[in-house]
C-alpha cells in the first residue's frame, strides 16, 4: 500500500480513539477497543509490515542526525515513525486513564493531560505525572 494511503488511514483513525479517551472513557467500547490496547496494538501492526517490507529499503541510519534525516527521506520510512508516535502516545494515554482510575483521580484533570499527550506527547505525560503527584503526593505511583 502507497505510504500517503497508509498515512491517511493510520492517521484518520488515531483521533477518533483519542476522541473516545477524552469524551467517553467510561464507555464499553473505548474500554474494548482503545484501553484495552487493541487500537494501539492494530497501528503496531502497520507499523510491522512497514517496517518488514519497506523500511530496510530506505537510506540512512540513527548514528547521527543527518542519518535519521537520511532516512526519513523515505516516504515508507517517514510514514513508519509517524505510526510509532501514533501507537505509542495512544498506548500512552490509555495508561494515564487506567492510572488515573486506580489513584482516584477525576477524568476532567485528566484531560488536559490526554491531549497534551496526543499532540506533544512527552509533555502531557510529564504533565499526568505532576497531575497525579498534586492529587495524590506521590508521583511514581509507588504505594
Amino acid at each position: 500500500m502507497h505510504p500517503e494511503r497508509l498515512f491517511f488511514l493510520c492517521n484518520s483513525l488515531a483521533p477518533v480513539g483519542w476522541l473516545m479517551m477524552i469524551l467517553a472513557p467510561r464507555w464499553k467500547w473505548t474500554d474494548r477497543v482503545v484501553l484495552s490496547g487493541l487500537l494501539p496494538l492494530l497501528l503496531a501492526v502497520v507499523y510491522l509490515f512497514i517496517i518488514a517490507f519497506e523500511f530496510w529499503n530506505a537510506e540512512g541510519d540513527f548514528a547521527s542526525l543527518a542519518g535519521v534525516a537520511k532516512l526519513f527521506e523515505n516516504p515508507y520510512a517517514l510514514t513508519a515513525a509517524w505510526i510509532h508516535y501514533l501507537a505509542f502516545d495512544m498506548f500512552i494515554g490509555a495508561w494515564e486513564i487506567r492510572d488515573s482510575r486506580k489513584h482516584n483521580i477525576s477524568h476532567v484533570l485528566v484531560i488536559p493531560s490526554l491531549i497534551l499527550t496526543f499532540v506533544f506527547g512527552p509533555i502531557g505525560l510529564l504533565l499526568y505525572f505532576v497531575t497525579r503527584w498534586i492529587k495524590t503526593g506521590n508521583m511514581f505511583g509507588h504505594d
